[in-house]
């Protein structure tokens, strides 16, 4: 039986016991934590956690850490100027915190996997590596939940990610945020918000092989 991961996140969002409660967001990217944020923030305090070492170019993961960061201050920003027009909060504060960039830990764990379509096993364990350190780092900040923005993407499998999700939440001791962001045209929004604030927008998912994939989509074309 397929599970509605949609559903469930509403049914935790609706508990108003859940609101104000502590939240680590993995971030793959800034235009896919676009719609995340401004979905959840109302709800919960989030900080978002860039852990992207699967990024293989440096120059490219720097230049959507810095994106990241610009859409938080922008997010923000408005934050700031909502209290001062209504003098109240229409959404909490937004934190940010650096993951490590260690490009050997991505290639070590797929080696051997380099011939994998994209979407299947090598992809498994880039979202356990990602989701494992955002279990851990949630574990040492006091979180309340952990969650990752992954699964807006229509290309990666969301049903994966929070069944990867609940096996760390279990091993760790935290509780999982489920989530289908995609869901509740939550995609669709991502790319119009990515228009609106100006983001980089990337068309490969950040690793080696998903880039040479898409170069070789390209030249299929």
């Amino acid at each position: 039986m397929n599970r509605n991961y949609q559903m469930e996140l509403d049914k935790l969002i609706a508990d108003e016991s859940n609101h104000g409660k502590r939240l680590f967001l993995h971030s793959c990217c800034a235009p896919c934590s676009s719609y995340v944020l401004e979905y959840l923030r109302k709800y919960f305090r989030i900080t978002v956690f860039y852990y992207n070492p699967n990024i293989t170019q440096e120059s490219e993961y720097r230049k959507r850490v810095e994106e990241q960061k610009r859409l938080i201050s922008m997010y923000n920003m408005e934050r700031e100027e909502k209290v001062l027009e209504s003098a109240q909060n229409m959404w909490y504060p937004i934190d940010y915190v650096d993951g490590d960039y260690d490009v050997k830990s991505f290639l070590d764990i797929t080696r051997g996997m380099e011939e994998c379509p994209e979407g299947g096993e090598r992809c498994f364990k880039c979202y356990d590596m990602r989701l494992r350190e955002t279990a851990r780092k949630a574990i040492e900040g006091g979180y309340d939940y952990f969650t990752t923005t992954l699964t807006i993407s229509p290309m990666k499998n969301a049903a994966k990610l929070n069944e990867i999700g609940e096996s760390l939440a279990e091993e760790y001791g935290i509780a999982w945020m489920p989530s289908d962001f995609k869901k509740k045209n939550g995609y669709k929004r991502s790319i119009e918000l990515s228009a609106e604030y100006g983001l980089y927008r990337q068309d490969y998912c950040g690793c080696a092989f998903s880039k040479a994939e898409r170069e070789r989509q390209k030249e299929m074309v």
